[in-house]
């Protein structure tokens, strides 16, 4: 006996039910469409024009198309779409000649009485054929355009993802204000956008071909209308009437299913998380810190290699997917019933040539090749904006790929004895000042202190003091805008940016989770060892998120937030569920009448997102004392989101696992940190206090007011 689908829940979209829903597997995309339609509507935009910025851009789109001709198998593919496009272009104007000689078999049959039954079947014959043909060339573009957008846009993609991963956190900031990175849209993918490339391409194509099939139909309609009475004049007026500013919209009716899409792809999945750790501002510090830009491009071309072509956001699927009805019988019966009303007309002043002027029949033919441009403005239809906007954009790819870095490689090696690392990292500052990039006060000031290779060192001082600058400094996020950093005695602009990252670890107060599974966000601390699960979860015990993670619904391999959208037309009322994930109006966007719907969207407290980072930067450094290359352990403010137990038992493992190594707290809590710390520096825009615990209580400054102060409650 076959079985019954199971019930849906209330509100789940039951994709499962086979006998109303459709499935379809198209590369990595699941398809699930009712066997029902409906009819919705998409406005059709208006478009301004802009020509400087495309006459600017010409070279940049020069460089393009030779970069898309080099890319495997686009050069056949983009010669046949403009074969394709011309052919499409032209084919209008040979209909039109036809219909060009039917009106003089009008003009004829009106003086002679006789009709040419021969140039009559001939015009039926060639409009079919043409009809047919604009129908096969439609359909030979749909089969073009999805691998030849897709090669381009995998092509820029990996291209483009390195030099983007690269940035340093000043050059990254500078970009994102100037809306470079925006516009390039390495994160356009989570929105079903096309590569810019290929849209620059398409759009250049469109404005090429509608002026081709415009001035070609012009010229033969000029030919046809030459020896009739007004003819000419009659087709100047007719093109002014459709080429003048008139105002004018319209709406287009497309046919949509109720429908929804989603993928399992792991490896589609993780590429659009790492496209947006790289992309997203608020992990640009800890990408730069953690020496991350390499292992992330590297994991990108992977899993982009193993998805292969199929790496397809699903709107690229929908937009491009072919029709079956080329050529069919009910195709070959709408054109015939299409030509009809014309060879009745014909006949009409066969019969009575003399009541039908044949000015009226002139008319009708000219308004024949107009009306494609009837619906909006002649100028504004062609997408000049859409062009300059993607011509813009191709200026920005290229130009972001020779974007230098505000802070300066240097060359030397460090360090020059990788075992030296174990005894830990001496630092010094000399009257270093730093402000922040369009800030109106310095947030470090004249600094002078040194730190000793091996000692733990605590920063205190209140909010905003300068505490966190110091480790940005340290690590090289940003560079001094006055002094001097002496790392092992030597300049620390000398040393090469990745050799003395990798010798750090650091953990940053306003740390972040990346849009990765828990496994990944951990195992980034260290990517060398990223594919030890028993490495990853030994930091996850280190840092208090084993417990949290396993109870996740998918443990270690859990997103909190899918970084790849599920896509639908309409859902049937009262659905709250797709695919197991609820549909969460407050994420939700709508692009050309597609729903996009950020799916799971788990929520932790912030202190296990903190537990989360924490076991990143034990991952880095504090895993195995033989497989750990960092010297000097960063921390900015570890605790800040943690109970006091959480906070207690960390500072113990700390302390504990550290070794040798140089170790750095930046805090605003006065515990038992401080009392453990070879030096301790008070800041407050510049080093008010520096000593131990017990030197600077017997001074009874600053330091001794607030430890007193926050003591005071436990005394």
């Amino acid at each position: 006996m076959k079985e019954r689908p199971v019930k849906a829940r209330t509100g789940e979209f039951d994709h499962q039910d086979a006998r109303r829903f459709k499935h379809t597997r198209s590369g990595i995309w699941d398809l699930y469409e009712e066997r029902q339609s409906n009819l919705p509507r998409i406005p059709v935009s208006s478009i301004s024009e802009t020509y400087t910025l495309i006459i600017q851009s010409v070279p940049h789109l020069v460089r393009m198309l030779k970069d898309v001709l080099g890319i495997r198998r686009c050069s056949m593919l983009l010669s046949a779409y403009l074969v394709v496009e011309v052919l499409a272009s032209l084919i209008p104007a040979v209909s039109l000649w036809y219909s060009g000689q039917l009106l003089r078999l009008v003009e004829s049959a009106m003086e002679t009485r006789t009709v040419d039954t021969t140039v009559l079947v001939h015009f039926a014959v060639a409009h079919l054929i043409c009809t047919a043909a604009m129908r096969f060339l439609g359909y030979t573009r749909s089969c073009i355009i999805p691998p030849l957008s897709l090669y381009i846009k995998q092509f820029y993609n990996e291209r483009i993802f390195y030099p983007t991963a690269s940035f340093d956190v000043p050059t990254f900031r500078t970009l994102e204000s100037s809306r470079t990175l925006m516009e390039v849209r390495i994160a356009s993918s989570h929105y079903g956008a096309t590569s810019v490339a290929w849209q620059t391409i398409e759009s250049s194509t469109d404005v090429a071909m509608m002026l081709s099939r415009l001035l070609s139909q012009l010229l033969i309609l000029m030919t046809v209308m030459w020896e009739q009475q007004d003819g000419p004049l009659l087709v100047v007026l007719s093109f002014l009437q459709y080429i003048l500013p008139w105002d004018s919209t319209g709406l287009a009716m497309v046919r949509s299913l109720v429908w929804a899409a989603t993928t399992t792809n792991d490896d589609f999945i993780r590429m659009q998380g790492l496209i947006n750790l790289v992309a997203g501002s608020s992990h640009r510090q800890e990408l730069v810190a953690g020496n991350l830009g390499e292992s992330v491009s590297a994991q990108f071309r992977e899993a982009a290699q193993r998805v292969g072509h199929d790496a397809a956001v699903f709107p690229e699927l929908k937009r491009f997917r072919s029709f079956k009805d080329c050529l069919s019988i009910a195709f070959i019966l709408q054109e015939t019933m299409y030509m009809l009303p014309q060879i009745v007309f014909t006949f009409r002043v066969l019969k009575n040539p003399m009541t039908t002027p044949i000015s009226l029949a002139s008319l009708i033919l000219i308004k024949q090749v107009f009306q494609p441009f009837s619906n909006t403005n002649f100028l504004l239809s062609i997408p000049l904006s859409a062009l300059a906007n993607n011509l813009s954009e191709i200026r920005n790819l290229y130009e972001i790929e020779n974007t230098q870095n505000k802070v300066v490689d240097g060359t030397e090696p460090f360090p020059e004895n990788q075992q030296s690392l174990t005894s830990g990292i001496s630092v010094e500052f000399r009257n270093v000042s730093f402000q922040y990039p369009g800030a109106d006060r310095y947030a470090l000031r004249d600094a002078s202190f040194k730190i000793g290779a091996g000692q733990l060192c605590v920063v205190v001082g209140v909010n905003g003091s300068g505490k966190s600058t110091i480790l940005k400094l340290i690590s090289r996020t940003y560079d001094p805008t006055k002094g001097t950093i002496l790392i092992d005695d030597r300049d620390i602009k000398t040393f090469r940016l990745a050799d003395l990252r990798a010798a750090m670890s650091i953990l940053f107060q306003d740390y972040t989770q990346f849009p990765l599974s828990m496994r990944e966000n951990i195992g980034l601390g260290n990517p060398a060892l990223a594919h030890d699960d028993d490495k990853v979860r030994e930091a996850a015990r280190l840092g208090g998120a084993e417990d949290f993670i396993d109870e996740l619904p998918n443990g270690f391999d859990t997103y909190l937030d899918r970084p790849v959208c599920d896509y639908y037309g309409e859902l049937p009322e009262g659905t709250t569920t797709l695919f197991g994930y609820p549909i969460n109006s407050s994420h939700l966007s709508i692009i050309d009448d597609v729903h996009i719907s950020g799916s799971l969207n788990l929520q932790i407290s912030r202190g296990q997102v903190q537990r989360l980072a924490i076991s990143r930067t034990f991952m880095r450094s504090l895993v195995s004392e033989i497989e750990s290359s960092a010297g000097m352990l960063l921390f900015d403010e570890p605790s800040a989101s943690l109970d006091p137990l959480a906070e207690h038992d960390l500072f113990e493992r700390l302390r504990k696992l550290r070794g040798d190594k140089t170790m750095l707290f930046s805090t605003h809590r006065f515990g038992n940190l401080t009392q453990h710390a070879d030096l301790i520096l008070y800041i407050d825009e510049t080093v008010q206090e520096k000593g131990t615990h017990d030197e600077l209580m017997k001074k009874g400054a600053e330091y001794a007011r607030i430890w007193n102060l926050q003591a005071k409650p436990f005394i």
